[in-house]
């Protein structure tokens, strides 16, 4: 008999669709948050450990459970951990323990690929093309490769598991795993799918206008309080405010925080640890710990949210031969135009700073001064008064 505890997003719980494939009723599992796994693991170390194998899958325990579990295996107990988050790596040095962050060929890896290759090794599997297909898809959403390739099928895979209970999915894939030679949706789950993904983007774009910008540690951030799709939200805001370093999402119900980036040299799995939490170097959660709501809700709450760009400009648009416009709140009109020795920026007229590039000026004025791309009317006015300046 097997005891799984995975996760309870689509990582973790498609472990547990595998772990019923492989061993049908002789599993028993349970889907867990992070914060609950350690609980789970105490309770089978102390009333189910004489009878069942444990696994477990895209979570890592506390330093306390290690002891135990090792104690456990040493004793011979058997016991199996597959992680893929680089804050669990530490847990290598464990006969039992299995983190990969990527494979040799540098793909990056899921829980779900890791218990795949785990089960197909130790013959507790079939491979199948159609459980390759499924396993593949939510590797590709988890690690944010969908991304790469426009996979639109793994988003969507993801977008259907928020929309049924998790024994309602389970027990779809479950059939269409078992029966089926490709995985793909049917037509009620990709009508669901698309108006799903309608809702997404306007509670996106109502999002876009509640993120407010601190720093926090040296990192410029961008604050957001929102309760539902988290990795499309943080994934599009971080696109629309690049200058951010990562963006905060705040679950104040929950008392969760999730971090995301966008960018390469920010590794917010460092970030999240110091608030007790973890995960991906571009995405992990922690807890709303005292300090973690002093410098992310008191310190933005009597700030003003980011002013979006101008959306529709037709001529003050980046890189303009006349300079391109911004705004601020305090009234200041910053330009930033090529000249000689590069982009220079200019403050009511008068020279400030000259860049390299273009993005080192812009990210300096949003950073600095919270600016926005000024609308065509703003831009075309400005001109004017530049040719005649005793025209308003």
């Amino acid at each position: 008999m097997y005891k799984l505890l995975s996760h309870n997003d689509l990582d973790g719980v498609s472990c547990g669709i595998l772990a019923k494939l492989a061993f049908g009723n002789n599993v028993n599992v349970r889907y867990n948050s992070i914060a609950s796994l350690n609980r789970e693991v105490e309770y089978f170390l102390a009333n189910e450990a004489n009878d069942q194998s444990l696994l477990i899958t895209d979570l890592s325990v506390n330093e306390t459970n290690e002891k135990r579990l090792d104690d456990f295996y040493q004793s011979g107990g058997k016991v199996q951990l597959l992680d893929h988050h680089k804050t669990a790596i530490s847990l290598n040095h464990y006969d039992w323990a299995n983190v990969t962050v990527e494979d040799e060929l540098g793909q990056l890896a899921s829980a779900t690929s890791l218990l795949y290759d785990y089960l197909v090794t130790e013959n507790h599997l079939e491979p199948t093309n159609v459980i390759a297909d499924y396993v593949e898809l939510v590797r590709q959403y988890d690690t944010w490769d969908w991304e790469k390739t426009n996979n639109l099928r793994a988003k969507r895979l993801n977008t259907l598991f928020f929309l049924f209970s998790i024994d309602h999915f389970e027990q779809k894939m479950l059939n269409r795993l078992i029966r089926g030679d490709v995985f793909e949706f049917d037509a009620f789950e990709q009508q669901i799918v698309e108006m799903e993904e309608e809702k997404i983007e306007r509670y996106i774009r109502r999002k876009k206008r509640e993120v407010y910008q601190t720093e926090v540690n040296g990192f410029y951030v961008g604050v957001v309080y929102a309760e539902s799709y988290h990795s499309e939200l943080g994934n599009q805001l971080g696109k629309e405010f690049p200058h951010l370093d990562y963006i905060l999402i705040v679950n104040p119900g929950s008392k969760r925080i999730g971090f995301r980036t966008i960018h390469d040299q920010v590794d917010v799995s460092q970030v999240a640890s110091h608030y007790g939490g973890g995960g991906h170097e571009k995405a992990s959660g922690g807890t709303l710990t005292e300090e973690a709501y002093n410098q992310f809700i008191a310190k933005t709450f009597p700030m003003q949210p980011l002013h979006e760009d101008a959306k529709r400009n037709k001529f003050n648009i980046v890189r303009n031969q006349f300079g391109t416009l911004y705004q601020t709140r305090e009234e200041a009109i910053l330009l930033i135009r090529q000249s000689d020795k590069g982009w220079l920026l200019e403050e009511n007229k008068r020279p400030i700073k000259v860049f390299k590039r273009f993005e080192d000026a812009e990210h300096y004025i949003k950073r600095k001064h919270q600016a926005w791309l000024a609308k065509d009317e703003f831009f075309v006015q400005y001109l004017i008064n530049q040719i005649n300046p005793k025209q308003k």
